[in-house]
């Protein structure tokens, strides 16, 4: 599992620009439909991304929108990041059974 955001496209893409994008973008990223959240009657596209490729989420953000340049007059009006671990999930997973070793041992017997 990686860090999952999605970028909401200024419109919608062609068939020939989805493949340019597919070739750019180094992570795993589905396309669809949506609306332009300023604008709903406005059709874009929508990506989310799941990127295990990148150290941090920043950067994989920023390789996300470096893939986008890649096609002329296309812009991000729209960026959403759920929320998720702080670091890389092995050093997430360690931290929480760590913590709940703690508060095993700290539990009155």
């Amino acid at each position: 599992m990686g860090y999952k955001f999605s970028l909401v496209l200024n419109r919608e893409i062609t068939d020939e620009e989805s493949v340019t994008l597919k070739g750019a973008i180094r992570a795993d990223a589905s396309f669809g439909d949506d609306r332009l959240p300023t604008d709903a009657e406005v059709p874009v596209t929508k990506i989310e991304f799941d990127d295990s490729v990148s150290p941090t989420l920043a950067e994989a953000i920023e390789a996300a929108l470096e893939a986008v340049k890649t096609v002329p007059d296309l812009t991000v009006p729209g960026l959403s990041v759920p929320a998720q671990p702080a670091g890389p999930a092995a050093e997430s997973t360690e931290a929480t059974e760590t913590t709940g070793q703690n508060e095993t041992a700290a539990a009155p017997a």
